[in-house]
């Protein structure tokens, strides 16, 4: 077993308010759930109103599928929210038994 992990830190320069931020984030990680199915939750900067930190995990008997799967995500938001900032990006591959 396979688990990738992946840390985006956006910076959201037309948020006014958390009230913006949230919406856009709640978008962006309803959206990677559907299309990716990948489990997605905001990590840090909650309290923050023009950043925010997603954390994103996927499981797989493949290293590559693994590295596909948190490629492609990174790409969809680099593509369909092109009003954010992708101010940092990490991904880890842990290896199993």
């Amino acid at each position: 077993m396979n688990a990738g992990i992946c840390r985006i830190k956006l910076h959201l320069p037309g948020s006014q308010s958390l009230k913006d931020k949230r919406g856009v984030i709640k978008s962006i990680i309803s959206r990677l759930r559907t299309q990716f199915n990948v489990s997605v939750a905001e990590v840090e900067d909650q309290e923050l109103w023009q950043l925010a930190t997603l954390g994103i995990a996927c499981i797989s008997n493949h290293d590559q599928h693994v590295d596909e799967v948190l490629s492609k995500v990174v790409n969809f938001v680099k593509q369909n929210y092109p009003q954010l900032e992708i101010v940092e990006q990490e991904v880890e591959i842990l290896h199993g038994p």
